[in-house]
């Protein structure tokens, strides 16, 4: 699915493609945790946008697809710098993790969603296409199952029930609710999930079931969360997993539950995303930004707005929904940006328990 979507109409209550109006933004975002592996509890200063008098100036066209994870970050770092610099019109768009990078390593984009790191055959067509690219972590998302409120059997599931549900091998066999746990009521199991495009679908099957991409294909799929939040909140025996910032901007339309990943059962929330107590499907989310594109004066404001002490505050609001990176982490990712630090700093086979340290650059 591919949304583009002008920044006037980039955020909003809900994650809705077109949302009409935006919500007031909060006085005050949230305390942030101070429990996080990645977020010191004393950091320099945070850097800052450009003085409005420059941002008012500029013109152009940025184009962002990718992530339906990271929307949400991306659209509200668009929509608040419209504000600033209502000549310069952001695009963002919803095709997946993977489809963005499609995108992006054809030229077709300045800047990619991204719920994972970059894989390297990705990699490899930008490099045959000779697009350059600088890797900028932007928030936390806890992925998060869901159920419909009205389930009243599970509170929780632990990784090994997870994988019985959504191994390969589960296809067609488990098709009750009956089957994932003695005591579940014989009920069917509907699934849903995301699409296969999707880096939350990389990043789940790969924690869960072991192996990135390995999964029962008998589930509705899709690249668009909503679609997955409708779905769950209209059918009582339903399973699916998205970003935390869905759940959060739906509050009583479905019921995360907690995941047991060894430790006990862990409910994802701003904290526990942030404590790095919900395991295994905390995960750090991130934009790409191509080289040439970064040379042009209107994405270097916006990038670097998005790491500002201006923005960055809302992330972890109810209007966003993920976790804020320290102030630290962001002066260093700001500052990876404007020194044109290019390529990932992340192997394949890293991703499930990534932390954010390599990129303070110490």
């Amino acid at each position: 699915m591919v949304l583009l979507i002008p920044v006037i109409a980039a955020c909003g209550g809900q994650q809705q493609a077109q949302p009409t109006a935006a919500p007031a933004q909060p006085t005050a975002a949230p305390a942030q945790p101070t429990a996080a592996p990645a977020q010191p509890t004393a950091a320099p200063a945070q850097p800052t946008a450009a003085p409005a008098s420059d941002l008012a100036a500029l013109r152009g066209d940025i184009l962002i697809d990718g992530s339906s994870t990271v929307y949400p970050v991306t659209a509200a770092a668009a929509e608040e710098f419209s504000k600033l610099a209502p000549n310069v019109r952001v695009s963002v768009g919803i095709s997946g993790t993977g489809g963005g990078f499609k995108k992006f390593c054809n030229g077709e984009t300045d800047i990619s969603n991204a719920s994972r790191p970059i894989r390297v055959e990705e990699m490899e067509i930008c490099k045959k296409n000779g697009i350059e690219f600088i890797e900028l972590p932007v928030a936390y998302d806890g992925l998060s199952v869901i159920v419909n409120p009205q389930n009243d059997w599970v509170t929780c599931l632990t990784v090994a029930e997870l994988k019985k549900v959504w191994e390969p091998d589960a296809q067609g066999k488990i098709t009750n609710w009956s089957q994932v746990r003695d005591g579940f009521p014989n009920r069917p199991l509907v699934l849903l999930g995301a699409g296969t495009d999707s880096g939350t679908f990389d990043y789940f099957t790969e924690a869960i079931n072991g192996k990135a991409k390995a999964s029962r294909g008998d589930y509705q799929a899709t690249e668009d969360d909503n679609v997955t939040i409708t779905g769950v909140g209209g059918d009582i025996n339903a399973m699916g997993y998205l970003g935390y910032a869905y759940v959060v901007e739906n509050p009583g339309k479905v019921k995360p539950i907690a995941v047991d990943g060894g430790k006990g059962c862990v409910e994802p929330s701003f904290e526990t995303i942030a404590n790095g107590t919900y395991i295994p499907l905390s995960r750090p989310l991130f934009i790409y930004v191509r080289k040439e594109a970064a040379e042009r004066p209107e994405v270097q404001a916006f990038v670097n707005y998005y790491m500002s002490s201006e923005f960055t505050p809302l992330i972890q609001t109810p209007q966003v929904g993920y976790v804020a990176l320290s102030d630290e982490l962001y002066k260093a990712i700001a500052r990876r940006f404007n020194d044109r630090k290019l390529g990932t700093l992340v192997n394949e086979g890293e991703e499930v328990g990534l932390t954010l340290e390599r990129y303070l650059g110490k």
